[in-house]
């Protein structure tokens, strides 16, 4: 898994007052967590350095350096403003190389849907999947083939195997399917319109042919 480097500066004060103050300097107040035996690190990030971090559909491990003091960890959670969506407070949790992890990485389709060149419409119904494993075994991204899947199927997770590391999602969700494009719909049934309308054109004909006759 790729890796991100976040600097930061350590906090001593930590009341709500200190916290503003932080954030009125363009500083993200941030937390490092995790070990039992180790004191959580508060510490702040520049809010600028979080584009590559948060403004992406990757998922990265993150290197912290904090006062020169090294850190591996990943992004836990994060509070956004609910007006200016400005990142309020980042959450980091501590890893190693001993201790699972559990993740969202991203869907990679890959592969050619014959369904998609019938002129089908490609929907991904899971953008990002849940795992859990060693951060060293975990994968920048899911692989999902579309191989083969025609115009109604469907890829479920059930089919997705990643080595050493367990898939979280319901087995029975599906991934992406193909669904029937306007494109493709209109074209079945423009066929039984004209049907329609030769046979009623027929059927007026016909209708016309024996009012002559009675005539």
């Amino acid at each position: 898994m790729k890796t991100i480097l976040l600097k930061g500066e350590t906090r001593s004060n930590l009341g709500k007052a200190a916290t503003k103050q932080v954030r009125a300097t363009g500083l993200v107040p941030c937390i490092l967590y995790g070990k039992k035996e180790v004191e959580n690190l508060n510490f702040s990030v520049y809010h600028a350095d979080f584009k590559n971090l948060v403004y992406t559909p990757n998922t990265y491990k993150v290197r912290l350096d904090v006062e020169n003091t090294t850190y591996d960890a990943i992004l836990q959670d994060m509070q956004f403003h609910p007006v200016s969506e400005a990142i309020l407070h980042a959450d980091f949790l501590r890893i190693d190389d001993k201790t699972p992890v559990i993740l969202n990485i991203p869907v990679k389709v890959v592969g050619d849907s014959p369904g998609v060149r019938e002129g089908g419409k490609l929907i991904i119904k899971i953008a990002q999947m849940k795992v859990k494993g060693l951060i060293q075994d975990i994968p920048d991204f899911v692989e999902v083939s579309i191989d083969g899947v025609k115009i109604g199927q469907s890829v479920k997770v059930e089919v997705v195997s990643i080595p050493n590391v367990e898939i979280l999602d319901a087995a029975a969700n599906a991934i992406l399917s193909v669904k029937t494009s306007r494109a493709v719909a209109k074209g079945m049934e423009e066929p039984e319109a004209a049907e329609t309308a030769e046979g009623e054109e027929g059927a007026a004909e016909g209708e016309a042919t024996e009012d002559n006759k009675e005539g």
